[in-house]
């Protein structure tokens, strides 16, 4: 707790820290709550400078987004100066920290409980595109270069695929089948973002359920977090991660693929509360089911060219953990190419106004 409070004493904090222990289940960045005699609240991170390796540009885009956010009329994470007005702090042993107000009442879910808790996911990450739809996202950092850059994933496989280290290739001869078959299509989006077709916009790059905070009682949103992969990107991508990850009626590493669905009902949830709040544009609105697919398609690619490579990228808890969650997403993608008429029928519904419930 002693080495704690010098942390503590660099920032404007309401009070004096009594209590502080790790907090969330975060894998990043290590998360701690603090508490202060004034019954205040806070969120204390120390950022994880092995995986961002530009701290200091990491920290100006949040603090930019959110500060744009809030003149946007949209609720934000609001951040904590330090006494030297500075959005960060370095302590001795090089760590970057940073502080949050703590949110009140609120509540992080891994999974949706019913379609509502999507649907009020999709007007969070709506309303964070339309608070952000004035800002130039040119001035971003990208914290990870070409993230979703799709056509390059793939130029990432087929040096797995000549490479084969592992001698793994004969074994997935059908993944690597359905992947090639999609590589024309794959740079579909990137084409349009390069011609101006579509806008370059402020894009989060997370868009996972438990990345928004909802109230405890009334299940609505309160804000974003996890700003870290704020980026210059599309909004399909966004809307496309969410899909990837809500619409999927199992875990990303179900073993069994006669359980892995494509959840038309979640799709919809979401897309109500995205499409009706976004301001997005004509163009984009063509475009989202295709950001479902593509998310959908490149992380696909990024499991299958890590279990190629040996597993050196995302963790793994057995030999094919890679290849099963690789499975997992080209089966969405076979279930979403198999509804793709109705998909856009239910991004029609809701540009044109329709309403979620009893429509």
């Amino acid at each position: 707790m002693n080495d704690f409070q010098h942390i503590a004493d660099n920032f404007d904090l309401d009070g004096y820290v009594t209590y502080f222990d790790r907090y969330g289940n975060g894998h990043i960045n290590t998360t701690y709550l603090a508490k202060t005699d004034k019954g205040r609240d806070y969120i204390f991170q120390k950022i994880n400078k092995n995986i961002f390796k530009d701290v200091v540009a990491l920290m100006r885009n949040i603090s930019s987004v959110t500060r744009f956010q809030r003149e946007s009329g949209d609720n934000a994470l609001m951040l904590v100066k330090c006494v030297d007005g500075a959005d960060f702090y370095v302590d001795g042993s090089g760590e970057y920290w940073r502080v949050y107000d703590f949110v009140v009442d609120s509540v992080c879910l891994d999974s949706a409980r019913t379609p509502v808790d999507l649907y009020e996911s999709g007007v969070a990450f709506g309303r964070f595109q339309k608070a952000l739809g004035g800002f130039d996202a040119s001035q971003l950092f990208e914290t990870i270069p070409r993230f979703h850059d799709t056509p390059n994933r793939y130029e990432h496989l087929l040096e797995a695929i000549t490479a084969d280290k592992k001698g793994r290739l004969a074994n997935v001869r059908s993944e690597v089948d359905f992947a090639m078959a999609r590589r024309e299509y794959a740079g579909t989006l990137m084409g349009l973002l390069e011609s101006g077709e579509l806008p370059l916009r402020v894009t989060h790059n997370d868009t996972k359920l438990n990345n928004v905070l909802l109230h405890k009682d009334t299940g609505k949103p309160l804000c974003v977090i996890d700003l870290d992969t704020v980026m210059p990107g599309l909004a399909a991508n966004d809307f496309g991660d969410a899909i990837r990850f809500g619409a999927n009626t199992a875990a990303e590493d179900e073993v069994d693929l006669s359980k892995v669905a494509f959840s038309l009902e979640m799709f919809e949830a979401f897309t109500r509360g995205f499409v009706e709040n976004g301001g997005l544009t004509e163009k984009e609105l063509l475009y989202l089911r295709d950001g479902a697919k593509m998310m959908t398609l490149e992380c696909g690619v990024r499991f299958l060219t890590d279990y190629l490579n040996g597993d050196t990228y995302f963790k793994i808890h057995r030999p094919s953990h890679n290849l099963d969650r690789c499975r997992t997403q080209f089966k969405l993608v076979s279930e979403m190419e198999d509804n793709w008429d109705r998909m856009q029928e239910v991004i029609n519904k809701f540009k044109l106004g329709d309403f979620y419930a009893g429509k």
